[in-house]
């Protein structure tokens, strides 16, 4: 964080949550004025708008309430719904931070004279310059069970440069702590596991209730041969092995979903690992290493561990990815994520497997 803290103005994204609370509780100590938002971003949402207030309370600080459903039904809700239903698997977080959560946040600070905003996010910025002007590269947290980089990475430079992140350094023990010793109730609160607009995980019943089911259509055994019905494609995802409703004597798995054909393709155990992939959307970030052709660390899921891979910028903001060692299903949707040491370069969504 920056050391002149005097007169400095912070706006908190709050969810009541030990995180963020937490990060309200260190920026108070280090000298900031300290305000708080919460976004109340569907119906489902009040409870964290509840918590937020008890928290704001206790803390004796500003809070800010938007309220922004239809934006986050059009810009987060509705897009991963069609993912699925085309027979991909998008991240619904990756979707939200650069057009729901951190433009409103940013929004909000804007209008109200904020010099920063802040999040309990497990990651840090560092500022670097390059070719006479400042640039400000996303990083790695330093506690790496926790690090959320690979959420955050399609953040802008005008989100970047004014993000504090004071949890950048810490353990979820330390942070736990740190919100006991601030009397809060939810040091012992546990993690939220689910997405956040589907609090039963159920995601597939709640795409079927906005927008109705999907028919059935045929898996496809790996010798060609329909082996089966599946109950719609957006039940599936690539990589899948459980719950397929297939007895072919042998592990199976799913390889590929075609939603033109409404086919999901199988293969066997054994043959779950592709070589690369393709990707769309890419974004890049202005570190020093950036070239056409990079060899990289890549994440290709949030929980993956992270591959050596080499990196090729192609024309319209596409990429190829080609990974030293043959990942296991990497899932069309997905985003895969690139770093250098603990600094995120850049990434894309998964286009398909090469």
């Amino acid at each position: 964080m920056p050391v002149n803290t005097n007169g400095k103005r912070v706006l908190v994204a709050l969810s009541g949550g030990v995180d963020s609370s937490a990060c309200v509780y260190l920026l108070q100590k280090a000298g900031y004025t300290v305000e708080a938002v919460v976004l109340d971003l569907f119906p489902a949402a009040a409870p964290t708008v509840e918590a937020a207030q008890q928290t704001a309370h206790l803390l004796n600080i500003k809070l800010h309430v938007v309220t922004e459903h239809k934006a986050f039904l059009q810009n987060v809700i509705l897009p991963f719904c069609e993912e699925y239903r085309m027979g991909r698997t998008p991240n619904p977080c990756v979707m939200c931070n650069p057009s729901t959560k951190f433009h409103f946040i940013l929004k909000v600070a804007d209008e109200l004279g904020f010099d920063y905003i802040a999040t309990g996010h497990y990651a840090s910025v560092q500022c670097i310059t390059a070719e006479g002007s400042e640039r400000y590269l996303l990083k790695k947290s330093d506690f790496l069970p926790r690090d959320q980089s690979y959420m955050l990475y399609r953040l802008g430079q005008n989100v970047l440069s004014r993000l504090l992140l004071p949890l950048q350094h810490l353990t979820k023990d330390e942070v736990r702590a740190i919100a006991s010793e601030a009397k809060l109730p939810c040091a012992s609160k546990p993690d939220s596991q689910e997405i956040c607009f589907i609090p039963d995980n159920d995601y597939p019943a709640y795409i079927e209730n906005l927008l109705g089911k999907l028919p059935a259509g045929d898996f496809i055994a790996p010798d060609g041969i329909p082996c089966g019905k599946h109950k719609g494609i957006l039940h599936y995802t690539v990589g899948q092995r459980k719950g397929l409703g297939i007895a072919l004597g042998r592990p199976v798995f799913i390889k590929s979903i075609d939603a033109e054909t409404n086919r999901i393709y199988l293969a066997d155990s054994g043959e779950e690992y592709a070589n690369g992939v393709l990707l769309h959307s890419c974004v890049v970030h202005p570190h020093p290493i950036l070239a056409d052709t990079m060899h990289l660390g890549v994440k290709i899921r949030s929980v993956a561990k992270e591959a050596p891979a080499t990196v090729t910028l192609l024309p319209n903001g596409n990429a190829r990815v080609l990974f030293d060692t043959p990942q296991r299903a990497p899932a069309p949707g997905q985003s895969v994520v690139w770093y250098h040491g603990d600094c995120v370069v850049g990434g894309g969504y998964i286009t398909e497997q090469i």
